[in-house]
């Protein structure tokens, strides 16, 4: 797991410039986001994808969660009353149903997440839509302290704000 940091970066000069500290100081392009206003040019910026901006990750969870639920229930109404093959019930069928099941919703639950904002970064709006950029950097533990160590440093008219823990890997 990792630690994901956030700072608010005043301008496109200095969001680059954070851009080189960062890649200077060996964390992998991978793991560095920008958000900025829609429209802004992030030429020379990692800008942030659905997995940093949208809550597409929570829907897809939640519709894998019901679309499972559903689904096994269904196969289960469907297997008791009307088996496919012989008398009794067909468990397989239910089982299938409700893999079915997950797997569509969690689809059709991402399709409607990817349209929503994160509520992680709800806090940010405000800034975002004033110029400012929000670079998020996902790291280990063990390198947090030192990052914001360089950037307090190195940037001074950028604002620390905040760190989250438990970030998942490929987010």
């Amino acid at each position: 797991m990792k630690r994901r940091i956030y700072w608010l970066m005043p301008d496109l000069a200095s969001a680059r410039r954070a851009m080189h500290d960062l890649r200077q100081a060996r964390v992998d392009v991978a793991h560095i986001h920008f958000a900025g206003p829609e429209g802004m040019d992030m030429t020379g910026l990692h800008a942030a994808n659905v997995w940093q901006t949208s809550d597409v990750v929570h829907a897809a969870k939640t519709g894998w969660l019901l679309g499972t639920a559903c689904g096994i229930a269904a196969g289960l109404v469907a297997a008791l009353v009307f088996p496919l093959f012989g008398e009794g019930p067909e468990w397989e069928f239910a089982a299938l149903v409700g893999v079915l099941g997950g797997a569509v919703g969690a689809w059709s639950a991402s399709m409607v997440g990817i349209s929503i904002p994160s509520p992680r970064l709800q806090r940010f709006e405000g800034a975002i839509a004033e110029g400012q950029i929000l670079l998020m950097v996902d790291l280990p533990a063990a390198r947090v302290r030192e990052v914001e160590d360089m950037l307090q440093t190195a940037h001074p008219e950028a604002r620390f704000e905040g760190e989250e823990g438990q970030i998942p890997a490929f987010r």
